[in-house]
């Protein structure tokens, strides 16, 4: 299976029977940050903004002060789990970030997709690619 095809029917499908989906998401890696696969809507993001995602999986609260930056949207960090999962709040939208051995997956929502939603689409994906060892 591509990268692109875990986007498109894993991360961008449809949530439920609400017919909500994510804003965006994608696939990147932990180890250089290059773009595995994402959607047509992910924001273009700057390479400093992954290595801070990156340095708060392993320092966590380092990210609280400032903001969680992505595209140049700050997002303000909510409760997450330390080393696995980063959770972000703006406005009525929010981001979700899971952490695996080889990469992270994103997902970005807007309402009427709850945060709960968006947490259960992006760390299913990214439970299963631990538990394929990526």
């Amino acid at each position: 299976m591509s990268w692109q095809t875990y986007i498109d029917e894993h991360l961008m499908c449809q949530i439920e029977e609400t017919g909500n989906h994510l804003n965006s998401a994608a696939i990147i890696g932990s180890e250089d940050g290059t773009v595995w696969a994402q959607s047509s809507s992910f924001p273009q993001f700057k390479q400093e903004e992954i290595t801070a995602i990156l340095k708060e999986f392993e320092e966590p609260n380092t990210l609280a002060p400032t903001g969680l930056y992505l595209g140049g949207e700050k997002y303000m960090v909510i409760a997450g789990e330390h080393g696995a999962v980063i959770r972000g709040k703006k406005g009525p939208g929010g981001v979700c970030i899971k952490k695996t051995n080889q990469a992270l997956v994103f997902g970005i929502y807007n309402e009427p997709v709850t945060p709960g939603q968006c947490n259960m689409v992006v760390e299913r994906l990214g439970d299963y690619l631990i538990e394929q060892g990526i």
